[in-house]
């Protein structure tokens, strides 16, 4: 396991004056009492500590906006005890909990690092992004190069140390087989904080092959590829992960307007990897783990599952999307494999047979471009509107990895509501995301988190809530 301190932002209205505002002096009074030191606040604008702490964890640009709340307090608990006392203060005020990493939270690239450090043929199931956190990521299944053959990393955690509301640091039995189910799966953020995954690892070859294949080129000739690769990806063997990403603002596009990018892993040598994809021309053997590597900027991104195979109109109704906006693409991921043999409750993550594929779509622009972020958004959102009759329906299924306020969200303010309506209100996304697995997430909500402490704008209701109203748009 990774070693790693916690980093716990505290979300309030913060001060701006140079003293300390009651919340911070009554949170700073909390974590004095139990020796807490490794602390900044916000009350000062210009905390120097507390900005760099701030703005290292933000990935999108859109969160470092002036109109975006932004925590009073940024805690570092030096130790278990430490963490268990944080969350202790954390309970006791008006505060809400945002865990940006801990044991649990070692980023994926450290967590590659060590397995292969202490081992030549073992790897693990999850994302192909080195910066994102494990914590929420298995907490949301977490789909990568190996889960058609081994399935998410989700499905191979054997354990886990959750800390709850209540203080207490819970290892499978005591946390139980519900909540269990849930953690894995069901969201990150919103049981407790994961203090440590115990994971699975799998055996893979001494030798595996990675290869990135680009092609610029017309519309249609762009469209028949994409239509080929919906046919074949999904019903490779399990040994083999190959997605697909189109865009005209990709690099390759280059002066032509639009690419097709193919991504392939193979578990295996390189002349095995041909002999399944039927040629060998033009694979760029590189490290994959260096593919979409971007410096920090503003984005959008909204995802969809496909169930059946794309019409050719639609894909053409894609590219011609794709080919107005340079700064947005798609990422399309096949499942198949495995995935189509594991029961969509077998954990909490549903999506498992008769899925196709995946697409997330995005649009990426930078800090000179803030003043087009709303036609940016808007874009994106005809676009995903222009899907529906191509992708899953009854319901439009997500990714909750990918979280999408558009789908619907929680506002976190202090009235009152019947707890039922809460529950059926959250179900607006709720069913999207989990299926027919919602409710019995309720339910695992209501064992472990009854009062709501670790909550999110799109998290799961326990039937016990008050102090919530949904809204969607």
């Amino acid at each position: 396991m990774v070693n790693l301190s916690l980093l716990l932002f505290l979300i309030s209205s913060p001060s701006v004056s140079g003293s300390a505002s009651p919340d911070q002096r009554n949170i700073m009074s909390c974590l004095n009492s139990y020796n807490i030191s490794n602390y900044t606040i916000s009350s000062n604008v210009h905390n120097h500590d507390y900005s760099i702490l701030l703005n290292f964890s933000i990935q999108n640009l859109r969160f470092a906006e002036p109109t975006i709340p932004k925590p009073i307090a940024i805690i570092l608990p030096e130790n278990k005890e430490q963490l268990i006392n944080t969350v202790v203060c954390c309970t006791k005020g008006p505060w809400e909990i945002r865990v940006r990493w801990v044991e649990g939270g070692a980023t994926l690239g450290e967590t590659y690092h060590a397995i292969a450090d202490s081992s030549g043929i073992h790897g693990f199931s999850a994302g192909s992004c080195p910066t994102v956190g494990t914590g929420g990521h298995i907490g949301g299944g977490s789909f990568g190069f190996l889960s058609r053959k081994y399935g998410l990393a989700a499905d191979n955690v054997i354990d886990a140390l959750l800390l709850n509301a209540k203080g207490e640091l819970l290892d499978r039995q005591a946390m139980g087989e519900d909540v269990f189910w849930a953690i894995r799966g069901g969201g990150g953020g919103i049981w407790g904080i994961v203090y440590a995954w115990k994971i699975k690892l799998l055996r893979v070859p001494k030798t595996v092959t990675s290869f990135i294949v680009s092609r610029p080129s017309t519309k249609a000739h762009v469209a028949n590829l994409v239509n080929k690769w919906q046919h074949v990806a999904p019903n490779l063997e399990g040994d083999m992960y190959l997605s697909c990403a189109v865009g005209a603002g990709l690099p390759q596009a280059k002066s032509i307007g639009i690419s097709a990018t193919f991504n392939g892993f193979f578990l295996g040598r390189k002349r095995e990897a041909v002999l399944i994809l039927g040629r060998g021309d033009g694979a760029i053997v590189s490290d994959l783990k260096n593919r979409y590597l971007h410096d920090k900027h503003y984005f959008k991104a909204k995802s969809d599952y496909v169930r059946n195979p794309i019409s050719l109109t639609g894909i053409r109704t894609a590219i011609d999307i794709l080919e107005k906006q340079p700064k947005g693409y798609i990422i399309m991921d096949p499942y198949g494999g495995i995935m189509n043999n594991i029961s969509n409750d077998s954990i909490a993550f549903p999506h498992r047979y008769g899925n196709l594929n995946t697409i997330q779509y995005l649009v990426e622009w930078h800090q000179e471009e803030k003043n087009r972020s709303n036609e940016y958004r808007e874009w994106i959102r005809d676009f995903y509107d222009a899907m529906a009759s191509h992708v899953s329906w009854g319901p439009r299924a997500a990714y909750v990895n990918y979280m999408d306020f558009g789908l619907g969200v929680m506002e976190l303010i202090n009235t009152s509501v019947l707890s039922e309506d809460t529950v059926e209100m959250a179900r607006v996304w709720g069913e999207k995301c989990f299926l027919n697995n919602y409710d019995r997430l309720v339910k695992a909500k209501t064992l472990i988190d009854p009062n709501n402490v670790f909550k999110n704008q799109q998290g799961i209701p326990p039937s016990t809530t008050t102090g919530l109203k949904a809204r969607t748009f």
